[in-house]
């Protein structure tokens, strides 16, 4: 897993907010598992509130992600990591694979987001195919 420094402005205004990179983790599994093609699950884990996307991993995403979140639920409300992960869906995201390669764009990664001081950065895995 690889931690992604979020741009400090951000860091201030979600200051529990980690994310991780987990695109190379995902793609040694899938290249090591007898199924050459399918669809990977993948499912944040644990009692923190977080979840998987996929998207760029760019400074801009990160600038809208915040001025997002900011309009949707301010600043000071209260249990606001939770009403967060609520808005923002469901914690898992699926990846299509073929000849054990990620069905990815070029700049597209799999991070994990988290909201609160105490996350692990816990995960799971399905892959289902042929």
């Amino acid at each position: 897993m690889t931690s992604i420094e979020v741009p400090r402005r951000i860091a201030a205004t979600l200051p529990s907010l980690s994310v991780l990179d987990i695109t190379d983790e995902v793609e040694k599994k899938v290249a090591a598992n007898p199924i050459s093609s399918g669809i990977v699950y993948l499912s944040a884990t644990g009692s923190e509130p977080c979840f998987i996307r996929v998207n760029e991993r760019e400074t801009g995403f990160f600038e809208d992600l915040e001025q997002l979140l900011a309009r949707l639920v301010p600043f000071e409300a209260r249990d606001r990591e939770r009403m967060l992960c609520m808005l923002l869906g469901p914690t898992t995201e699926q990846v299509p694979f073929d000849k054990r390669r990620l069905a990815l764009g070029r700049f597209q990664r799999i991070m994990l987001f988290g909201f609160a001081p105490t996350s692990r950065g816990d995960w799971n895995l399905t892959i289902l195919g042929s």
